[in-house]
Formats: C-alpha cells, sequence, structure tokens
C-alpha cells in the first residue's frame, strides 16, 4: 500500500525529516519495496547548520522519521 502511494510521488518534490532532526527537501527519484529513498536536487532545510551536505542521496528507511508529500491531487 505505502510502496504504491510513493511511487505515485516520484518526480515530486518531497521533505524528509531524519531521526537526528536533519529536514532534507529534494526532488524524489525513486523508492524500492523496503521504502528506501532516493532524492535529487537536495538542499537541506536549514543549510547554516548543515552546508556540506550533496545534491543526491540515498535515505535508508531506518533513518526517516516522516516524509511531507505535497498535497492531494497530483
Amino acid at each position: 500500500m505505502f510502496f504504491s502511494y510513493f511511487k505515485d510521488l516520484v518526480g515530486r518534490e518531497v521533505t524528509v525529516e531524519l531521526k537526528n532532526d536533519l529536514a532534507i527537501r529534494g526532488t524524489l527519484h525513486s523508492v524500492d519495496q523496503y521504502l528506501n529513498i532516493k532524492l535529487e536536487n537536495t538542499r537541506v532545510v536549514d543549510q547554516d547548520k548543515y552546508p556540506h551536505m550533496g545534491a543526491c542521496l540515498k535515505l535508508n528507511s531506518g533513518f526517516i522519521r516522516f516524509l511531507v508529500c505535497p498535497a492531494f491531487p497530483f
């Protein structure tokens, strides 16, 4: 159920908050059956605190606290 929902979000901008309170915004590039996600064109919400983040990230689902999705309808 969740996997198909996240597959529908591919290509959309999302915000991911990690368990260490780091919030990252980027374009959802892919998601696998374990809900690991890959973001492109990423940027940290608090750029002053984390200036060293890269442009493309692969995030393990175990480190994700929640994901903020765009509003319906797509």
